[in-house]
């Protein structure tokens, strides 16, 4: 099947044809059913790359499978606009990156190609020169001198939309676009982070110009902001470019509303009707718009095919504003879904006894919905890394009116275990050999049901004070908001309506989860962290703070404590039950945060527990986990979907996998990459 494609607008996105050709084949050859091959496909730097199945997709009747394909299409397709998202000059550089490399004639197993590939490697896996989670900018192993030399024999410079030296100095200067998104307290934070949401606009000017637009009164108030870049004029106006059919990322997002159109063909109603209105919403960028597309989603629980496509989460804006582009298709795992289904139907229970104020528990738990899903195609913000679970819409409004739906994704879940398997680590950082037999015999179901109260549930809970609209924590919103929906988690975790529901055989599930985070929190996430650096990322910032917090706060009982054996650091959880109850108190105090937007409160939890590392402790944990060769943060290659065409019909479609991350990633270059280098 022919689908039409941009002109690519510039010479040097033209790559070479037979070079990528070339590394397709090789894709191609290299394609495997489940069983043949290992989890992991690639390893470098920091990150392992992992493959996933699609179970049962085989089984769905063809007008899914159908839906899935044109989904999948419509979810690749997005890819560019996170890379413009998230730094203005990232196209550029993968771009320049791909033509050296295809390109590349001589020794390509010298030290200074192989430095170039590892580092093309991390830019596609980041979606930019910056790093996923620690935000920081890649530092090149290969040197300047070489790397100028390639430009200049594999790259037509004069189509650059950059000069080389600017190219080379948004590469190699490391004061330059040092991070993507720097949270540090008291900076102009829109001044020293390098993603593409603002331009030319101090922190004061965005806040103002956002604050002007916004109707207090208003009961259902729009996410001003959500789907634009702000940029300061020649002549000082401050205006908004909407990414929209015929605004920002047009050539992208045209691609994406051809293969939704694609996908209506053979939806079913509610889903023919929710394209439409996720279709209108890219063709006018009307936030109202994106407002009845969420009502209309969030109240599909029928349909066995979902998909998530647009600007939905504000964790790449330092002013939690504005939503980096994602996709996810998936289908429900029936097998699966038993304990989402009792823990939504509960929704009320959990919501009714929670430890938090009563002023701010929802009277009424509307449109609570959750399944355990299985993903078919990763995209954007969601790829090559993944979250575990979702739960939308993002607005307080539609929650309380219409609720929310949650996934928790299995598929993927699975994955990350059975690569896991055997590596060492609880063996190296559990201390106590009954807390390893917990985690061996529960961990899975501990953290898949952790992920469901979390998503299900936690994000859903509790309501705002009146007078509050949802904004006014800014930089610490999503770390806040992650600590809410985890707490809310861990502490109905080790509720004993945990076994009287069936979920799971005894609290000594819970006693696994609590014993992992803990340590987690306080210890080993900081393995994902480079020396000397801060902890910056929302979610480990939730769990140090969570974490932190529970520490302080239950010394005096000894609840949690920090034991020397060997010389090595150990982090134990002495009383589960104490443990539970300081769970309950800072959940209450950080819905009460939410719920009256205390700003001054939020900050000072965030800045006193989430984000100094005692440089000793961290020193330590690099080192032990080093030791163990153990990548501290996984991807995933998606697999692929050919339809099968029997007289000009599709008559079934294939599931394909790969093991080849490189030219997974070079198949995408070539056939989804619609926008300009600069936007």
């Amino acid at each position: 099947m022919k689908t039409p494609r941009s002109i690519l607008t510039t010479a040097i996105m033209t790559i070479t044809v037979s070079a990528l050709c070339s590394c397709r084949d090789k894709a191609v050859q290299q394609q495997t059913t489940p069983s043949e091959k290992p989890w992991v496909v690639d390893r470098f730097d920091d990150i392992k790359v992992l493959r996933y199945e699609v179970p049962e997709f085989e089984n769905l009747p063809l007008q899914q499978k159908k839906l899935i394909y044109y989904l999948a299409q419509a979810t690749k397709c997005g890819r560019d606009i996170l890379f413009d998202q998230n730094f203005k000059y990232n196209l550029t550089v993968r771009r320049v990156l791909e033509n050296i490399y295809l390109r590349h004639e001589g020794d390509s197993d010298s030290t200074e190609f192989r430095a170039m590939e590892k580092y093309l490697k991390k830019v596609w896996f980041a979606n930019g020169i910056h790093h996923h989670y620690s935000n920081d900018k890649f530092r090149p192993e290969f040197s300047r001198k070489w790397f100028e030399q390639a430009v200049d024999k594999y790259v037509d410079v004069v189509e650059l939309p950059i000069g080389k030296e600017q190219l080379c100095d948004i590469i190699f200067a490391p004061a330059l676009y040092a991070t993507r998104l720097d949270q540090t307290d008291g900076n102009d934070l829109l001044a020293t982070s390098a993603c593409n949401y603002y331009e030319g606009v101090t922190m004061k000017e965005a806040e103002e110009f956002y604050a002007a637009q916004a109707d207090h009164n208003d009961p259902q108030p729009v996410s001003y902001g959500l789907n634009s870049k702000l940029e300061k004029r020649p002549d000082g106006e401050i205006v908004e470019r909407t990414w929209r059919l015929g605004g920002m990322y047009t050539a992208a997002i045209q691609q994406i509303v051809y293969w939704l159109e694609q996908a209506r063909q053979v939806a079913e109603e509610p889903q023919k009707s929710i394209i439409d209105a996720l279709v209108n919403y890219y063709r006018t960028g009307d936030l109202r718009e994106f407002d009845r597309y969420n009502i209309l989603w969030v109240g599909d629980n029928s349909s066995n095919v979902d998909f998530i496509n647009g600007f939905i989460e504000d964790y790449g804006d330092p002013l939690g504003r504005k939503a980096s582009w994602e996709g996810l298709v998936n289908f429900v795992d029936s097998a699966a879904c038993h304990r989402t289904q009792v823990i939504s139907e509960n929704a009320q229970w959990f919501e009714d006894n929670s430890p938090i104020d009563p002023a701010f528990r929802k009277k009424e738990v509307k449109g609570v919905s959750a399944k355990v899903v299985t993903a078919a195609m990763l995209g954007g913000d969601c790829y090559p890394a993944t979250p575990i679970g979702i739960n939308l819409p993002n607005a307080d409004w539609i929650r309380k009116e219409y609720g929310s739906k949650s996934v928790t994704i299995d598929n993927i879940t699975y994955a990350y275990d059975k690569a896991a398997q055997g590596n060492g680590f609880n063996e190296e950082f559990v201390l106590r050999a009954e807390d390893r037999e917990r985690m061996k015999l529960y961990g899975k179901l501990a953290d898949d049901l952790h992920t469901d109260l979390h998503e299900c549930l936690g994000h859903g809970s509790g309501q705002l004070a009146p007078g509050t609209k949802g904004g006014e924590l800014k930089n610490y919103t999503s770390t806040l908001e992650e600590a809410r929906a985890d707490l809310f988690g861990l502490y109905y975790l080790g509720d004993p309506k945990m076994v009287e529901l069936g979920l799971i055989p005894s609290l000594d599930v819970a006693w696994a989860q609590y014993a992992s985070y803990i340590m987690n929190g306080m210890m080993t996430q900081f393995a994902r962290i480079e020396a000397g650096k801060n902890v910056e990322e929302a979610h480990m910032r939730n769990r140090k703070l969570i974490a932190e917090w529970c520490y302080e706060h239950g010394k005096e009982d000894n609840v949690i404590e920090w034991v020397k054996q060997e010389g090595k650091s150990y982090v134990v959880v002495n009383d589960f039950d104490a443990l539970r109850k300081l769970f309950g108190e800072l959940l209450r105090e950080v819905q009460r945060i939410k719920s009256t937007g205390d700003y001054e409160a939020g900050r000072a939890l965030v800045e006193d527990y989430a984000v100094k590392i005692d440089p000793a402790l961290h020193a330590e944990v690099l080192e032990r986990y080093g030791k163990l060769g153990i990548e501290p943060y996984s991807g995933f290659v998606n697999p692929d979907y050919e339809p099968v065409i029997t007289d000009g019909e599709i008559t079934d479609v294939k599931v394909v996998y790969t093991d080849d991350y490189v030219g997974q990633m070079l198949d995408y270059s070539k056939n989804y990459s619609f926008l300009p280098l600069i936007n």
